[in-house]
């Protein structure tokens, strides 16, 4: 039985370097973590979600789907968004893609991969939604990429888990972000929501921002 022996000696290395670096960085997370952020992002092993942000364990909730997808029938995804709200006290929730995802090139081409066709249904429903964006663009995965964002942003702000949150006046923001693996940069698609009002407003600003910079020129749906 192969025991990937390589692994548990890269683990050994980096806890003694973490305990030469930091004494008491292991007493530290073994206490209550706290972090004030949620990360919602792609299963691709290109896009490791602490190291993007340089945060350290600890600091960073994360859940990770295979086209960083928030659907109201996902109880994993839901759950883990209700216990980073309601139990950890997240104040930020950062919905992250990135460009060249491969569930939304799937989804794109229309290619059939088995049992995950039908997680992708969601980013084909959004192609069809936004065809008259998509049509225009000039690089049409990258534009897909950007509005599935957009639209998975707007799923968190529509779960009962933050209704329910921003209805009882607690502060809790989405974020809509995109990481190129061109060069290791974070982009703000500039939706942010931190109520029921500025879900609905923030949506419509950030379709028509992706739109003008997908084409090179203003498009309303």
């Amino acid at each position: 039985m192969q025991t990937l022996t390589e692994l548990f000696e890269n683990n050994r290395a980096w806890a003694a370097r973490t305990v030469d670096t930091d004494p008491e960085f292991f007493s530290r997370l073994t206490a209550q973590q706290a972090p004030r952020y949620l990360w919602i992002g792609c299963a691709d092993s290109r896009v490791p979600a602490n190291e993007i942000v340089g945060l350290r364990p600890g600091e960073l909730f994360v859940h990770r789907n295979v086209a960083n997808l928030v659907l109201q029938t996902d109880l994993n995804c839901l759950s883990v968004l209700q216990y980073a709200v309601d139990v950890l006290g997240a104040r930020d929730v950062i919905v992250c893609g990135h460009y060249g995802c491969g569930g939304v090139q799937a989804a794109l081409q229309g290619a059939r991969l088995g049992l995950i066709d039908n997680w992708l249904r969601a980013v084909r429903e959004t192609d069809e939604r936004h065809k008259r964006i998509l049509d225009m663009a000039q690089n049409r995965a990258d534009c897909l990429c950007e509005l599935n964002i957009v639209e998975q942003v707007r799923n968190v702000g529509n779960t009962t888990v933050l209704q329910d949150a921003w209805a009882r006046g607690q502060p809790v923001t989405i974020h809509g972000w995109i990481y190129a693996l061109r060069d290791g940069l974070l982009r703000d698609l500039g939706f942010a929501a931190c109520s029921s009002d500025a879900l609905e407003d923030g949506y419509r600003t950030a379709l028509a921002a992706v739109a003008t910079r997908s084409s090179g020129r203003a498009i309303v749906e």
